[in-house]
């Protein structure tokens, strides 16, 4: 293959792999905290969300990192729609898919 040929291949694959959109946090997402489940013994269990993001773009995975704190913003996200502050991890994450439980333990 030619230099000229490869170069938009290349190109393509930089700006799928960086162009995967940011998770947009709801107001007072921020104030969600990520707890252990034994730091949550004092708190009411308001729900369990199942979230999900792509994992892989195309035949390139992610970093499982920036995976994580992805599937971490959509549990605040939904912690705030349940009126929690506080959110566990119920699951490990496979495939981009994770299970958190969702408290209220500040109000």
């Amino acid at each position: 293959m030619r230099k000229k040929e490869f170069f938009p291949i290349v190109l393509a694959v930089a700006l799928v792999t960086t162009s995967c959109s940011t998770i947009q946090s709801q107001p007072g997402a921020e104030k969600v905290v990520l707890f252990t489940p034994e730091q949550v013994t004092h708190c009411t269990k308001l729900g369990t969300v199942k979230v999900s993001v792509l994992d892989k773009v195309g035949f390139i995975s992610r970093d499982p990192a920036k995976v994580s704190a992805n599937l971490q913003s959509l549990a605040r996200n939904s912690a705030v729609d349940m009126a929690g502050d506080t959110i566990t991890a119920a699951s490990p994450v496979l495939e981009g898919k994770q299970s958190f439980n969702i408290f209220r333990c500040f109000r």
